[in-house]
């Protein structure tokens, strides 16, 4: 007993000022969109999109159209939330049933596809980076029903001169399913080279790709991502009472 008191009197103190954290409202449910959220589309226009006129908004829900739609907001380091559906009545196979795509800064892919019940090439099914990495799971709905994209993204860095100082990183959630964990992109994902990079704006825009399938989205925010502010004012310390004692 007495060691557990001891212990307990000392205090580890990182010596960071930290201000106090923005509170958010996050809505009444997980899909809504929370208070300091962009919404894109929330079912009633695509004023929020360039080209968004070439696509056709019914009972709520957008319907791809005439070329791709793209966000008339940039974004960096965020959080996006979309939902989308593959069609019904199933044509096609392969590539060719369901497809779409979001475009992360209009140039990185995370694959839309109906990839229920449907085989194609893993790096192009549905929560794949295209041409880069499978999802780790198949975590689709059947036709018909509603998909849930989930999607943390760590922009890439480039210093002055263009080089690259740190890579893009996404973690997404399908349907609530862990489909990709930190992964480290190689690169834009075009489908005709390997992926590079290549000096960008820190923040772009999102974009759904027209594939020519009848693909449905709703639901589509964004939330700019911020990491906690703080001031090192000292060096880290151990409090004992009046003792302070610095960490090496």
């Amino acid at each position: 007993m007495g060691f557990a008191a001891a212990a307990a009197a000392e205090e580890y103190l990182s010596g960071i000022q930290w201000q106090r954290p923005p509170v958010v409202d996050p809505g009444k449910t997980d899909d809504a969109p929370p208070s300091d959220a962009v919404v894109l589309f929330d079912g009633t226009n695509l004023d929020a999109w360039k080209n968004g006129e070439n696509w056709e908004v019914r009972d709520g829900v957008a319907y791809s159209g005439k070329g791709q739609i793209v966000s008339k907001e940039v974004f960096g380091d965020c959080q996006v939330h979309i939902e989308w559906s593959a069609p019904l009545p199933v044509k096609g196979s392969g590539q060719g049933r369901g497809n779409s795509g979001v475009f992360l800064m209009g140039r990185y892919e995370i694959q839309v596809l109906d990839s229920y019940d449907n085989e194609t090439y893993y790096d192009g099914q549905a929560g794949a980076i295209y041409k880069q990495t499978p999802p780790q799971v198949n975590a689709m709905r059947k036709p018909g029903q509603w998909n849930t994209y989930d999607i943390i993204w760590t922009a890439p860095r480039f210093a002055e001169d263009g080089s690259l100082e740190s890579p893009a990183y996404i973690t997404a959630l399908h349907n609530g399913v862990v489909i990709l964990n930190h992964f480290q992109l190689k690169g834009d994902t075009p489908y005709n080279r390997p992926p590079e990079y290549r000096q960008h704006a820190a923040e772009g825009p999102l974009a759904l790709q027209d594939h020519g399938n009848p693909v449905r989205f709703r639901n589509i925010w964004v939330r700019p991502l911020k990491p906690a502010q703080g001031e090192q004012q000292r060096p880290p310390y151990i409090r004992d009472g009046d003792k302070e004692t610095p960490v090496e």
